[in-house]
């Protein structure tokens, strides 16, 4: 299972026995993570968990959400679902994001805040030296910058601002920091230790 979700990210394809079929652009690959020790699941190494642009958590819906949920899986008839967007557009926006500017300030902020979570202390974070064990990957650079610009663009601007990094930060990086057991006994997260960096890097 876990090396056919690889092929389809890596390869743009999937492979049932003999053959080979090649996934039909654009495409979205996703997993789910069972937040309680990995129950039923079997954890990906990093480098694999690496390959992931986002890792979004998702919490309990609300209690509005929890009645439409019910309503909509419960009820009857079945909720006739409607396309909002063709493959067409799909890809025409993804052009579109690629087009959004970037200063090249804004792509030195976002190199210091994934060096910060390598070398902590030579980016004045030397309390958080004990605490990281491994830091972001150049995956993390890459999806970082592609990630603030699909903000930008979202929110209909044609340019990327410190704030759109900030902004989707946490998804691009709690996945791509390990903690050490230090951490662990601090209580101290990814997303603490996301937190901290951002305080402290110089926003342009």
């Amino acid at each position: 299972m876990q090396s056919a979700l690889l092929e389809s990210m890596q390869e743009k394809q999937v492979t049932i026995g003999d053959q080979t079929f090649p996934l039909p652009r654009p495409f979205l690959v996703m997993a789910t993570e069972n937040p309680i020790e990995q129950e039923g699941t079997y954890p990906l190494p990093e480098a694999q968990v690496d390959r992931f642009m986002l890792k979004v958590k998702v919490g309990y819906p609300t209690r509005a959400e929890e009645l439409q949920i019910m309503d909509r899986v419960a009820g009857r008839p079945p909720v006739q679902l409607e396309p909002v967007v063709g493959p067409e557009e799909l890809e025409r926006a993804q052009q579109t994001v690629a087009d959004v500017y970037i200063d090249p300030k804004v792509k030195e902020y976002i190199v210091n805040v994934v060096l910060a979570t390598r070398d902590p202390a030579q980016s004045g974070l030397k309390e958080l030296a004990g605490y990281i064990e491994y830091g972001a990957s150049p995956r993390a650079t890459i999806y970082l910058n592609l990630a603030s610009r699909a903000h930008a663009f979202l929110r209909h601007r044609g340019f990327v601002t410190p704030e759109d990094v900030k902004a989707i930060a946490y998804d691009v990086l709690r996945h791509r920091v390990s903690l050490t057991y230090e951490a662990e006994a601090e209580n101290l997260t990814s997303e603490k230790i996301v937190q901290r960096i951002l305080e402290k890097i110089e926003v342009p």
